[in-house]
């Protein structure tokens, strides 16, 4: 076998729509663990300087925001193991492995395993359409205090007097409780808050974040859809080879019946071709 042979086989056997799947469920994952992490920590810091002045006030929120990064750290550890193991799956199942080390799949431990992945999948689409809808909240938030703040700009123009009526109320997101103070910024103290560092950046990582989000939850259906076609195509396998088994069958029983040599029915017989006495 020449190298060229060689690396055509080797290329063979890439199973490039699991591969595909898993960078981007890689991408997705690492966009929506990173981001969302650091803006955890600046949203933290933005109410601490921004929305609330005792430590009281949001201490319950301090509390979920490293509750949730510690969620971050279990997703971004789960995913990346699962993500290898569907992957060697996919390795292991294509065409030129399956010449090499036999039809894994079509015993029962490995039709048992096919159906788990695809289980274990579908819920974690289903699981993953909640946290995509979740971490859409954040980028609203923010993207109502950002148009608020352009609205402000262009009022101070026009009708200064009128600006101070505009407020962000964090309290009416659930940030902080209503006792909370201040609890708002209004005016020019939110047009102040928007022309931060910490509000811009916060605001493009949640964006980031659920731009991630999004990316895992495509890579996982394309996973779904992948192994459901593996698992029809698996049942075509078996029914081929159920059908040619019976096709075996009847042909050993035919060659049993004649004797043990299989002939055309119209080929003549010995007897026909022997000379008279």
């Amino acid at each position: 076998m020449g190298c060229y042979d060689c690396c055509m086989k080797c290329l063979g056997g890439v199973p490039y729509c699991s591969l595909v799947a898993t960078l981007l469920c890689f991408s997705g994952i690492a966009l929506f663990c990173g981001c969302g992490h650091q803006a955890l920590t600046e949203t933290e810091r933005l109410i601490e300087r921004y929305f609330a002045r005792n430590l009281q006030d949001y201490s319950t929120l301090a509390y979920l925001i490293q509750y949730f990064q510690y969620v971050i750290y279990f997703l971004a550890s789960f995913f990346f193991l699962y993500c290898i193991v569907l992957l060697a799956e996919g390795f292991y199942t294509t065409s030129a492995t399956k010449q090499t080390f036999g039809e894994f799949r079509s015993t029962l431990c490995g039709r048992c395993l096919s159906s788990t992945f695809i289980l274990i999948t579908y819920l974690l689409v289903v699981v993953w359409l909640l946290v995509f809808a979740f971490s859409a909240l954040p980028v609203y938030f923010f993207y109502n205090m950002d148009t608020t703040c352009h609205t402000i700009t262009v009022l101070t123009e026009e009708n200064p007097a009128s600006i101070n009526q505009l407020c962000i109320d964090a309290r009416q997101y659930g940030l902080l409780p209503w006792n909370a103070l201040p609890g708002k910024a209004c005016g020019m103290t939110l047009s102040t808050v928007c022309t931060t560092r910490e509000f811009r950046l916060t605001y493009d990582l949640y964006i980031a974040t659920f731009a991630g989000a999004g990316i895992t939850l495509l890579a996982l259906i394309h996973c779904c859809l992948q192994l459901a076609v593996r698992r029809v195509d698996l049942k075509e396998e078996r029914r081929q080879e159920k059908d040619q088994r019976k096709s075996y069958e009847l042909y050993g029983r035919l060659q049993k019946d004649i004797g043990g040599t299989m002939r055309s029915p119209y080929a003549p017989h010995i007897s026909d071709s022997l000379p008279p006495d």
